[in-house]
């Protein structure tokens, strides 16, 4: 492997690039162009995520942040790289969670409530019907009119921005760019001119492997070892629940009077495992 950078969308990379508690100069302008924003984010600060702070699933690493910023803005950033059409509703869930302690915080009064920003940072398209990869949505009446953004929803899809170095201005753009494409370069030689600008070459040095100590790389070892024992566990939980899913459908077949046949055609199985079905629940 000639790879130089990790990239940015991994579990580790997410973790050291917007997780990165230590410095969050990155974090700070990323999530200023991700809710589009004209104000500065002056300090943030990370908090217990009282969902899960870290996950880590098969289906895609995740690993989720939540932190405040200086004006008590509230953010809850999700990565997920796999498919998930109902990522919207795992984002309502997030957000009224936070909503609720809230105002569980605030025994039970619900004026001057912070703002709420939840974030999804996607790597496949969940909107088919929408063209644009950066959406902002918020309550709205049939006339577009807004009645509340006291709680927003932010999703980026990252499969639908195809804009070449050459086209990239802004720092959404800069951003999106650097995530896809950053873990893809071997030589500084080939850096766009904005990855010198001071937030992102921050975030670049954080996944530069050359960089890293031997704690680090050690850290990202276990991180990719994690993930590859979750992949093999969930596919066997695939396996066995397809298993099991099969089973039933037989074990239904045979209790209807169906034929072993047809039983072996309904769960497409072999005669033979529908056979030993047949012994395993029905002989006596």
């Amino acid at each position: 492997m000639n790879d130089r950078f990790i990239s940015i969308l991994s579990d580790y990379g997410f973790k050291a690039t917007f997780g990165n508690e230590v410095d969050t100069t990155f974090l700070k302008i990323a999530l200023k162009a991700l809710i589009n924003s004209s104000v500065a984010i002056k300090s943030i600060e990370f908090v217990k995520n009282d969902i899960s702070a870290i996950t880590i699933d098969s289906r895609s690493g995740i690993y989720d942040i939540a932190c405040v910023d200086d004006n008590e803005n509230h953010f809850i950033v999700e990565m997920q790289l796999s498919e998930y059409p109902e990522f919207i509703q795992r984002m309502k869930f997030y957000a009224l969670h936070r909503f609720n302690t809230l105002v569980k915080k605030g025994e039970y009064r619900f004026e001057n409530l912070p703002k709420i920003y939840c974030i999804g940072l996607l790597a496949n398209s969940i909107f088919p019907q929408i063209a644009d990869y950066h959406n902002i949505a918020v309550l709205r009446n049939t006339q577009n009119e807004i009645i509340d953004d006291q709680m927003t929803f932010i999703t980026v899809e990252l499969d639908k921005f195809d804009k070449k170095v050459n086209q990239v201005e802004t720092d959404l753009e800069k951003l999106i760019y650097t995530m896809k494409n950053l873990h893809k370069v071997t030589e500084i030689s080939q850096f766009p001119t904005f990855w010198n600008e001071d937030w992102l070459k921050k975030a670049i040095s954080e996944v530069d492997i050359r960089n890293m100590t031997a704690e680090q790389k050690l850290a990202y070892e276990m991180t990719i070892s994690a993930n590859a024992l979750a992949v093999k566990n969930e596919g066997k939980k695939i396996k066995q629940a397809k298993e099991e899913e099969k089973i039933e459908t037989i074990k239904s077949g045979l209790k209807m009077g169906l034929t072993i046949e047809q039983c072996a055609s309904l769960a497409r199985v072999s005669e033979e495992f529908v056979k030993d079905i047949q012994q395993q629940f029905f002989d006596e």
